[in-house]
């Protein structure tokens, strides 16, 4: 089993980075996030999921641990096959992917190319409770619509007692600095929702 490559970024062809270990040129798949920041000529170590069957031996490479972890996560949802969870790590950072599937939200894993709305779906029911959002920083993602935002942020917590919507909270909350106490943080969410 192949773990991890260490090499140089020889070529980038389509979604595949060919990747020069000693010699040796492994065509790896990669997802559009690691694929936009390897360069060629560039030394880079690269997680591997081998997938093999009688016709291919795919090796699928990820730049951190977390997006593998991720993607086999995704691999265990019925009818969710390694390009198709290549895919879905494709429409946004893992970060992005992680807290789109705790906080239910199909229409941004529908983007993934083949992913209809049956399997975005099942992939939120089957891993909703699994994907884990430590060590996500929810204030980058972009993503408004999770749950995970209300368990995380005191001052969104707030603000939906006070009869905000967990989205305009976030929102409110986006253009603030986030190391301001919470109180300070709801004042200000407040006058600027008013």
């Amino acid at each position: 089993m192949i773990a991890t490559l260490e090499g140089i970024v020889g070529e980038k062809l389509g979604e595949t980075i060919v990747l020069d270990v000693r010699g040796v040129g492994y065509g790896v798949l990669v997802s559009a996030e690691d694929y936009g920041s390897l360069q060629v000529g560039e030394r880079t170590k690269v997680y591997i999921h081998e997938h093999i069957r009688e016709s291919s031996h795919d090796l699928f490479g990820f730049c951190n641990l977390d997006a593998k972890n991720l993607f086999e996560q995704l691999l265990n949802v019925n009818g969710v096959g390694p390009k198709m969870a290549l895919s879905i790590l494709s429409v946004g950072s893992t970060s992005d992917v992680r807290v789109a599937i705790a906080g239910g939200d199909t229409k941004f894993i529908q983007r993934a190319g083949g992913v209809g709305k049956r399997v975005a779906e099942r992939v939120i029911v089957e891993l909703k409770d699994t994907v884990g959002l430590d060590g996500v920083d929810l204030g980058t993602t972009g993503m408004l619509t999770a749950e995970g935002l209300l368990i995380k942020d005191e001052a969104v917590e707030a603000l939906v007692s006070l009869g905000f919507t967990p989205q305009d909270a976030a929102s409110v909350l986006s253009k603030i600095d986030k190391d301001k106490p919470i109180e300070e943080r709801v004042r200000l969410a407040l006058k600027a929702g008013a």
